[in-house]
């Protein structure tokens, strides 16, 4: 088995046995970047830290730049895991979002943010992608 197989099998197994958080949501936002480019987002930017947040992807779909936020999860509860990007973590998905614009000098027409939701490993792996999951409130 080639060394990257080999790490994400690892990771697929952690997943199953939930014994390693970061491993899993570092495997899904892979997987996620993978689902978004198969729908015509290109991927710029990938874990982008801030203070008080973390932007997991930054893609371009046509003219709007949008802000992913990836919820990994070995079972499906879909509404579960909406409700787990409550509204502090809006608001620190948003500033972070400012901060990703004033740093890049970008002054794009359109931003949006969408959640997208991996459910499950292996075989049985799917994605949710949830479009303008919220908005920017100030």
């Amino acid at each position: 088995m080639r060394s990257s197989q080999e790490a994400e099998f690892k990771v697929l197994k952690a997943m199953r046995h939930r014994s390693n958080p970061l491993a899993t949501g570092r495997l899904g936002e892979r997987i996620a970047q993978r689902f978004l480019e198969s729908l015509g987002y290109r991927v710029i930017d990938q874990n982008v830290l801030y203070r008080g947040g973390e932007i997991d992807l930054v893609a371009w779909q046509g003219e709007t730049l949008v802000f992913v936020e990836v919820k990994t999860r070995t079972t499906a509860a879909l509404a579960s895991t909406l409700e787990s990007v409550h509204t502090s973590k809006q608001r620190r998905l948003v500033r972070a979002a400012e901060a990703y614009l004033a740093r890049a000098g970008l002054h794009p027409r359109e931003t949006r943010f969408d959640v997208v939701v991996v459910v499950g490993v292996g075989e049985s792996t799917h994605c949710e992608l949830i479009m303008g999951a919220f908005e920017a409130r100030h």
